[in-house]
């Protein structure tokens, strides 16, 4: 897989219920962007030929499936996920070490790369200890979680802006960090707790932003993401260049 293009380090989150939906925007957004996201929800509504058809079409393709069960029935799905050419694929890294192990030799001989989903966006610290059980800070969860799928040989992990600093700290450089959670100043959060904008993300030390309703549902998408790239061009370039 390609090194992230530091001018367009972006995946666009292609979520929608009809792939009729998806061609449209991708012809508005094609180029510069050419790295889209397809989830549960287009997965659902049409299967693998979405895939295929991005990938016919010299897309590259992160499929966000999230993947959580026996070890056995997650390397089915990786596999069957390598032999569409996926570039990248989800799995959690609470499924555990034996599952992210067998994940990894799932996908050793094909290209596409693991990134082992911490905590979602959606939840914050109260979510984390009142409905989770789990005693840690959000910062030490992920990073808990984040080790162990790079002990496992995971490739890299999805976490919210406001974690990847330390992730990377932590990981090094060459552990893939993807950051959903992306909206511009002064947008809403929506049903997201840990956001954060494109350029201070990706100072923070992702390597790919996941973005979706913010250029996606606007009714100038291009538009949209042109305000995207304006914002990292103004929050990463150094005064001193």
């Amino acid at each position: 897989m390609t090194a992230p293009n530091p001018a367009y380090p972006l995946i666009i989150a292609l979520d929608y219920p009809d792939a009729a939906l998806v061609w449209p925007v991708i012809e508005q957004l094609t180029p510069p962007i050419c790295f889209w996201k397809v989830g549960l929800e287009l997965f659902v509504a049409a299967g693998p030929d979405v895939v295929q058809q991005l990938k016919a079409h010299e897309q590259r393709v992160f499929l966000d499936l999230k993947l959580h069960d026996i070890p056995n029935t997650v390397v089915g799905a990786c596999r069957a996920a390598a032999a569409l050419g996926v570039d990248l694929l989800t799995l959690h890294a609470s499924g555990g070490v034996r599952m992210l192990q067998s994940a990894v030799e799932a996908v050793q001989s094909s290209e596409t790369k693991l990134l082992a989903v911490t905590l979602l966006t959606s939840l914050g610290e109260e979510e984390l200890r009142a409905e989770l059980g789990v005693e840690r800070c959000a910062r030490d969860y992920v990073l808990h979680l984040a080790r162990l799928a790079q002990q496992a040989g995971v490739h890299g992990v999805v976490c919210s802006p406001w974690e990847a600093a330390s992730v990377r700290e932590v990981c090094g450089p060459n552990f893939l960090i993807v950051t959903p959670g992306i909206r511009l100043p002064g947008a809403e959060a929506e049903d997201q707790r840990r956001v954060c904008t494109p350029g201070e993300a990706l100072r923070r030390g992702a390597d790919y932003l996941v973005i979706g309703r913010t250029v996606t549902q606007h009714p100038e998408p291009r538009l949209a993401l042109a305000h995207v790239l304006a914002d990292i061009a103004s929050t990463t370039h150094d005064p001193s260049d």
